[in-house]
């Protein structure tokens, strides 16, 4: 039977063949033999520094980061620090020893400053003063308290309070108190037996208005300022 042959056969042949050429590698056919007077020289081969600018129209050049050759660093005179420690110490006041106190016959101690045993607080300039941020404190409880004062007293008048005077206050007290008494009296009248509805019913009604005329009283004598609203 006849091979497969596929239709891109020349295609690939040709591309295969494209870049191909005779010294790709075995180098090229000829090579051009150097002239005598191309001879290899001392030093040819170092790289060479670019010829330096001249100062073209008054510009100067950037200057550049290697010292010149007049330049001579500045020489540091050595110190004596042993000398200069010795007289540091010699010419300097004594370090005073911290007070201790000994509570113990072995001779356990410690220092006297934190201990609490010296007057150390009472020295200072502000020592019994009331510190600022309490007097601060005081101050906007009691601006609060004025603010709170004044907003009531604003409603109050809003709501159209009547307030009640000293006169009517004590009238009313001693009405009160005269209608406790005859109340108080009719209670008493009352019957022990309480046999039927209509004197159980008669007997709480009595005890209820004795306890709302005791209330009202006690209202009136434990408050100073009594309103009145318009309703």
């Amino acid at each position: 039977p006849l091979s497969y042959i596929s239709k891109l056969r020349a295609y690939v042949k040709h591309e295969a063949e494209k870049n191909k050429s005779q010294w790709k590698t075995m180098g090229p056919a000829k090579v051009a033999v150097p002239s005598p007077n191309d001879f290899l020289q001392k030093h040819s081969k170092k790289p060479k520094l670019a010829p330096r600018k001249k100062e073209k129209d008054g510009k100067k050049l950037p200057a550049l980061s290697v010292p010149q050759r007049t330049y001579r660093p500045v020489i540091r005179i050595k110190k004596n620090f042993i000398n200069r420690n010795a007289l540091a110490v010699i010419r300097g006041v004594p370090k005073k020893p911290r007070p201790f106190c000994v509570d113990s016959r072995q001779g356990d101690k410690y220092l006297l400053e934190p201990s609490g045993l010296v007057p150390k607080y009472i020295k200072k300039k502000d020592y019994g003063a009331t510190p600022k941020y309490v007097t601060r404190r005081n101050e906007e409880i009691k601006r609060e308290e004025k603010e709170y004062e004044a907003s009531v007293a604003e409603q109050l008048k809003k709501r159209a309070m009547k307030q009640l005077s000293d006169e009517e206050k004590t009238s009313l007290l001693q009405a009160l108190k005269k209608k406790w008494e005859e109340t108080n009296r009719e209670f008493q009248c009352l019957p022990v037996l309480t046999d039927t509805r209509y004197k159980r019913m008669h007997k709480a009604e009595v005890e209820l208005k004795l306890k709302q005329l005791e209330h009202d009283i006690e209202a009136l004598e434990k408050h100073k300022c009594i309103y009145i609203a318009n309703e």
